[in-house]
């Protein structure tokens, strides 16, 4: 049998009709909103039917800093959730909801791998259901008013050079990261200087993802800051009374997605903010109604724990009062032999030596986990048909030394049953009371002093340089009473530091915060580090060349 792709096995295997995997869940017909016979909606007015139900406990899926040699992080979530129903746990996943940047970028599919997915991928993967569309369509009708207001005589006051509002396209496009609107007359509005971020940079986006019903999200729309007067002054999507017609757009959206595993565990996938330029964790809302609805429900943050736990920690977790009960953490012995510096064409060949150079980053992760937040941890060691027992010995060895647990996940080739030694231990964390819980920083902090604990605490680095625009704009958020806010970090994911060449882990360096952006409404303050951009580009080669559609529909290419 020769190999198979991952939309192969997708598509080889039969999923059962969305019906039935809302019945196993304990959703009724009466909340069930079908998009086709495998994917639905859930109406959010079941949270308020659960309310007095006891949660169930929350287990965090993170890694270490990504590499090309690849992680896995969504299909040992996807595949631990498997092992634990295999194991009689009524268990859910919840995942963010792929964009199509990366989907035709660089990285392809974004819905598992091997035999531990969520299907159809392919809908997954591509509009699903339509939040994309629905949240770029919302943030571009409140830029459309911004400009609009302008032209029809700027009562407000707003001073063009001070709209900080980007409109948004759910795709990498650097032609449209700085670009010049309104030419060739006054009938086509006022020029000005303007821009596009990604759909999953979008403020929208983060605002459906941390709303808690629809008055929690059109309050936080109505709080969004557009721009500044020439008094210094923000402008509020409030202001423009935009928030009733943006809300409107998202009623649907802002509803949970239901989809399944092939192995039919059930699986929200809804929201999709990166966490190198957002904060990189799936809704609220579908983490809520995983909590009510199982006993266990696992959940992944984008890229390391320097980057996606810590903003699921100190952001969502702090907004949502979430507690987890237990963190995996994945790492394959490629990642870290790339970590330890070994050129990609050599990542099959065992190296001790370069194993061990690159443990340091995994071990960084785990301080993160079990030192800063004082969560239990184990380590997921995804492994790959190429990996030598004498590599996976060295990295247990290395964990275990600094009290960690380490278990195999095979679930790539496997599935669930990959996954059950993972998933024992999982249980076992669950159990030990460990977990002594707590943010990194306190909302009460001068903002530049929650970024250099994050800086220093969970990155190592020996402190912070601002540039003088992002000394100034923190002194006016701070004057405008923005300071209480919690920060997103907006960081290359490569790396511990802000230079995406700095592998492994990295000492003696600082992190350089170019400026800073006020996300009111999503309630956090974006810092943003070296280089990083919130509109990606494609790449030299990209998947969209890779990707097909036949005479019968059937889509190929999507890994």
């Amino acid at each position: 049998m020769g190999f198979k792709s991952d939309i192969e096995i997708a598509q080889s295997i039969k999923i059962k009709p969305i019906r039935e995997i809302a019945e196993a869940l304990g959703v009724d017909n009466r909340a069930l909103e079908l998009y086709g016979n495998y994917k639905a909606k859930i109406d959010y007015n079941l949270l308020k039917e659960l309310r007095d139900r006891p949660d169930g406990k929350l287990i965090l899926v993170t890694a270490i800093n990504p590499t090309p040699a690849g992680e896995g992080k969504t299909t040992v979530s996807v595949g631990l959730a498997d092992a634990l129903n295999k194991l009689g746990k009524k268990a859910v996943v919840t995942l963010r909801e792929p964009s199509m940047g990366p989907v035709f970028g660089i990285k392809g599919g974004a819905a598992g791998g091997g035999y531990a997915q969520v299907v159809p991928m392919e809908d997954i993967n591509l509009h699903f259901t339509g939040d994309m569309h629905a949240i770029g369509a919302a943030n571009n009708l409140l830029a459309a008013m911004v400009d609009n207001h302008i032209f029809h005589g700027n009562k407000l006051g707003i001073d063009n050079r001070k709209i900080i509002l980007k409109r948004c396209v759910d795709m990498n496009d650097r032609q449209l990261r700085f670009i010049v609107n309104g030419l060739n007359g006054r009938i086509n509005g006022v020029p000005r200087e303007d821009g596009y971020d990604i759909t999953a940079a979008s403020e929208v986006m983060a605002i459906l993802c941390l709303s808690k019903d629809m008055q929690d999200l059109k309050n936080k729309l109505k709080n969004i800051v557009v721009g500044y007067t020439r008094e210094d002054q923000p402008v509020t999507a409030g202001d423009l009374k935009a928030e009733g017609a943006m809300a409107a757009l998202l009623k649907d959206a802002l509803k949970p997605n239901l989809v399944q595993t092939l192995e039919h565990t059930p699986a929200f996938v809804h929201g999709g903010p990166f966490a190198n330029i957002a904060h990189g964790c799936n809704s609220v809302m579908a983490t809520k109604m995983g909590l009510k609805l199982a006993d266990y429900i696992i959940t992944e943050a984008g890229f390391g724990a320097d980057l996606g736990a810590e903003k699921f920690v100190d952001i969502k977790c702090r907004m949502a009062s979430l507690k987890p009960s237990a963190v995996v953490i994945v790492a394959t012995v490629r990642a870290l032999k790339h970590h330890g510096g070994v050129a990609r064409a050599d990542l099959d060949k065992e190296n001790l030596n370069v194993l061990k150079k690159g443990i340091p980053n995994l071990l960084k992760h785990i301080e993160n986990i079990t030192v800063k937040f004082r969560l239990p941890a184990v380590v997921a060691i995804n492994r790959f048909p190429t990996d030598t027992q004498a590599e996976i010995e060295l990295v247990e060895q290395e964990c275990k030394a600094y009290g960690v647990s380490v278990a195999l996940s095979e679930v790539w080739a496997k599935g669930g049953e990959g996954g059950l030694q993972l998933a024992e231990e999982v249980l076992r964390l669950i159990d030990s009371g460990e977990n002594r819980f707590r943010f990194v920083y306190d909302d009460d902090m001068p903002l530049m002093d929650k970024i250099d604990t994050i800086s220093r605490e969970i990155y190592g680095a020996d402190g912070v340089d601002y540039t003088p625009a992002a000394v100034k704009e923190i002194k006016r958020l701070e004057e405008l009473g923005f300071g209480h806010m919690p920060v997103c970090m907006a960081k290359t994911q490569y790396s511990l530091s802000d230079d995406a060449k700095k592998l492994g882990r990295p000492k003696g360096f600082r992190i350089t915060v170019r400026n800073v952006k006020i996300s009111a409404g999503a309630g956090f303050i974006v810092a943003l580090t070296g280089d990083i951009m919130t509109m990606p580009g494609l790449s030299k080669q990209p998947a969209a060349e890779r990707i097909d559609v036949d005479a019968t529909g059937k889509i190929s290419g999507l890994f």
